[in-house]
C-alpha cells in the first residue's frame, strides 16, 4: 500500500503542477480586459516659491471619487458603485467636466492643508484636466490644481486627505531645493510637518537608504501574506541548503515581474493578482502536508508563484513613486529590502524553530503538519476574502 501510495504521490503531483501552472497563465491572460479598474491613492505635489505662493496639484482617478467607490475597495469592480464609475470612465473630458462641477466643492472641503498650529490654508482653484477617454479598460488619471499662499510667519504646513477618498501620497518641493519630506501612503491620518525651509536634495546613498526600508517594512511587519509564504517554505525543510535554494528561486522570479511593472511593461489588476498570491501561500502549505520531500517541481512552483508576488510588490512601488532621478536607485534599493524582509522571516524561523528542534525525529509530526494547517487556514480564508 505504502509503495502505491508513493507511486501515485510521483505521478500525480508533477501533473497537478502542470494544471495549476495553466490556470495561473489562463487568469493572468484574461487580466487586461477585467472590467475592474486597480483605485490607486491620490499623488498630491505641494511647489512652495519662495514669496509663500504655492500651486497643489492633485493626480488622482476622479471618476472613483465622483462614484464614491471608497478606500475599501481595491479595484473598482468590487464595488457597488462600478456601473456608475465605467459611466463616468467613458464621458469624454468636456462632459465628465460639466459633471466634476458639482462634485468639485466636496472635493476642495475633503483636502485640509493648514499651519503647525492648525489654521487652515486657503486653497483656490486654479484648473482642472482630464485625460482623453481612451481605452476605458485603463484607469484615466485628472489633474486638479489649486494655488494659494502660505501665511506669513507659518514655519510648516501639514496635509490631510479625507479618508473616504482613499490613500494619497504628498510630496513637497520649494524653489531652491527640494523639501526633505515624504509620507507614503497617508489613509486620512495627518502628515507630519512640511517645514518650509527648504533644505538640499536627498542624496543617492539617502534614497536607497529610505527604500531599502520601504521594501522590508513591506515585508515585516506590513507583509503578513508574504511572510506566511517565507514560512510555508520553511516549513517542509528547516535545513539551510534547501532552504536558500527555494528563497533564491523565489527571489529571482519576482526581482523579475518587480522591475516589469514598475517600468509600466506589465500591469495585471490586484483582483488576479491578489486572490494567487493567497492561493500561492495555500498551495505550498498544503504540499508540506502532502509530502515530506523537496521535489523538483516544488521549485518551479516557487517560481510561478514568485513572479505573482512580485507582481504585488510593483505595485505597491507604483503607488508610492519613485523619487525624481533616482528611478534604478530606488528599484534596487526596494527589492533589497524586500529581500532583507524575507531573510529576517527565515533568521527568525530558524533560530525560534530549526536550531532548536529540527533534528527531531517528532519535528513533521508536531510542527510541520499543525503550522502547514494553520498557514493554509489563512491563505485560504484571504483567496475567498479577495475573490468574493
Amino acid at each position: 500500500m505504502e509503495t502505491f501510495l508513493r507511486a501515485w504521490r510521483t505521478v500525480s503531483q508533477p501533473f497537478f503542477l502542470l494544471r495549476l501552472a495553466l490556470l495561473v497563465l489562463c487568469t493572468a491572460s484574461l487580466a487586461p480586459s477585467a472590467k475592474g479598474h486597480e483605485i490607486r491613492p491620490t499623488i498630491a505635489t505641494l511647489a512652495i516659491a519662495p514669496d509663500g505662493r504655492f500651486e497643489l496639484a492633485l493626480s488622482l482617478n476622479l471618476e472613483a471619487l465622483m462614484a464614491e467607490i471608497g478606500p475599501e475597495h481595491r479595484d473598482s469592480s468590487t464595488s457597488a458603485n462600478a456601473s456608475e464609475y465605467e459611466r463616468l470612465r467613458a464621458l469624454p473630458p468636456e462632459r465628465l467636466g460639466a459633471e466634476y462641477d458639482d462634485f468639485a466643492p466636496g472635493l476642495r472641503d475633503g483636502i485640509r492643508l493648514e499651519t503647525s498650529d492648525g489654521a487652515r490654508v486657503a486653497l483656490v482653484p486654479d484648473f482642472t484636466e482630464i485625460g482623453a477617454v481612451g481605452d476605458t479598460g485603463i484607469q484615466r488619471t485628472s489633474h486638479v490644481v489649486y494655488s494659494g499662499r502660505v501665511p506669513d510667519g507659518a514655519t510648516a504646513l501639514r496635509w490631510r486627505f479625507d479618508a473616504s477618498f482613499g490613500p494619497s501620497v504628498i510630496r513637497a518641493r520649494k524653489e531652491g531645493g527640494e523639501i526633505d519630506f515624504s509620507d507614503y501612503l497617508l489613509d486620512g491620518a495627518q502628515s507630519r510637518d512640511i517645514p518650509m525651509e527648504a533644505r538640499a536634495p536627498e542624496t543617492r546613498l539617502q534614497v536607497f537608504l529610505d527604500y531599502v526600508a520601504i521594501g522590508f517594512e513591506h515585508i515585516v511587519p506590513n507583509g503578513l501574506d508574504h511572510m506566511l509564504f517565507v514560512i510555508g517554505l520553511f516549513l517542509l525543510s528547516p535545513r539551510l541548503k534547501p532552504l536558500v535554494a527555494q528563497a533564491t528561486c523565489f527571489t529571482l522570479a519576482h526581482s523579475v515581474t518587480l522591475a516589469l511593472g514598475a517600468l509600466g511593461m506589465v500591469a495585471i489588476s490586484p483582483s488576479v493578482v491578489e486572490p494567487l498570491i493567497a492561493l500561492s501561500i495555500v498551495y505550498v502549505a498544503a504540499e508540506n502536508i502532502w509530502t515530506d520531500r523537496l521535489g523538483r517541481w516544488r521549485y518551479a512552483v516557487i517560481f510561478v508563484f514568485g513572479l505573482l508576488h512580485g507582481l504585488g510588490f510593483a505595485g505597491v512601488l507604483s503607488e508610492i513613486g519613485m523619487t525624481q532621478g533616482e528611478f534604478w536607485t530606488g528599484l534596487v534599493a526596494f527589492n533589497i529590502g524586500v529581500e532583507l524582509g524575507q531573510i529576517a522571516v527565515i533568521g527568525a524561523c530558524v533560530l525560534t524553530l530549526g536550531l532548536w528542534f529540527g533534528q527531531k525525529p517528532w519535528y513533521r509530526r508536531r510542527i510541520t503538519l499543525p503550522a502547514s494547517a494553520l498557514v493554509a487556514g489563512a491563505g485560504s480564508v484571504w483567496f475567498f476574502e479577495r475573490v468574493f
